[in-house]
């Protein structure tokens, strides 16, 4: 069974799902930072592919993902980092990206080193789900990957039944309709969102990302989904130079309620 399909199986709720971009901040700090999620206590980790134009990225994974290219990270090196990974964790790992990404390296052979190096789920924010389902669906279930689609706000019911019955691994929930980046609170607006969304009964299981960033908007996140991702502020968190392992492990136990969330 797939690892996160397994995840979701034996965990369904307060599910602790932490990106950063692949290559950041220093090239070979991807491994580090892999171990260190998974010993202090995260549940599935999404390595992000850092591109020359993302889009719906904020300030901080924009500013991640050019510190990540001018160190040299590539496509070759993430799988090749990924594969080294697989040696210790069997921590569930998701790339995030955009489809430009793996047209130019190739689609089938993209699918297949993902499959290979142990990968165990796709985020492709600008592949069409119509796109997918006729061209790269099989292709993608043939490798044994979750695909993961993403909701917002302004989605209209009926694509969100799409998504739902596109999604293998998880329906992302966007908090808000913004680009990444950390907020302090949850405002009502969004409660009604999820809640609008939990009423429809979705079989596949919910993630809910943008602006989760402590213990407070975590934990509240939880109370209408399986769990909820954190991208910009564990990013920040993140020392520029220095070992990585410990700011990873203040940074989990503060999300997680184990110490203060005050720095």
């Amino acid at each position: 069974m797939n690892r996160i399909n397994r995840l979701f199986q034996n965990k369904n709720k307060d599910i602790l799902n932490i990106y950063f971009t692949a290559g950041y901040p220093g090239l070979n700090d991807t491994e580090k930072i892999i171990l260190a999620l998974e010993k202090s206590g995260a549940d599935l980790i999404e390595l992000g592919m850092p591109y020359s134009d993302p889009l719906a990225d904020g300030p901080t994974i924009q500013e991640s993902g050019q510190v990540a290219l001018a160190n040299g990270m590539t496509l070759k090196t993430l799988f090749n980092q990924v594969q080294s990974v697989r040696e210790s964790s069997e921590i569930p790992l998701v790339l995030m990206g955009y489809f430009n990404q793996v047209m130019q390296y190739g689609e089938e052979r993209f699918f297949k080193k993902c499959a290979e190096v142990g990968i165990d789920g796709l985020i492709l924010p600008d592949l069409p789900m119509d796109v997918y389902e006729s061209d790269y669906k099989k292709m993608i279930e043939d490798n044994g990957l979750t695909i993961s689609f993403l909701i917002t706000p302004q989605t209209s019911e009926e694509r969100i039944i799409k998504t739902d019955e596109l999604s293998n691994g998880f329906v992302y929930m966007v908090s808000r309709s913004s680009i990444t980046g950390a907020k302090s609170d949850i405002e009502n607006q969004q409660i009604e969102y999820f809640n609008r969304v939990n009423a429809m009964n979705l079989q596949t299981p919910k993630l809910i990302g943008f602006g989760i960033s402590s213990n407070e908007t975590f934990t509240t996140a939880c109370q209408y989904a399986n769990g909820a991702i954190i991208g910009s502020a564990f990013i920040k968190a993140l020392p520029k130079e220095g070992a990585v392992e410990s700011a990873v492990e203040g940074f989990v136990e503060r999300i997680l309620g184990k110490v203060s969330n005050v720095v």
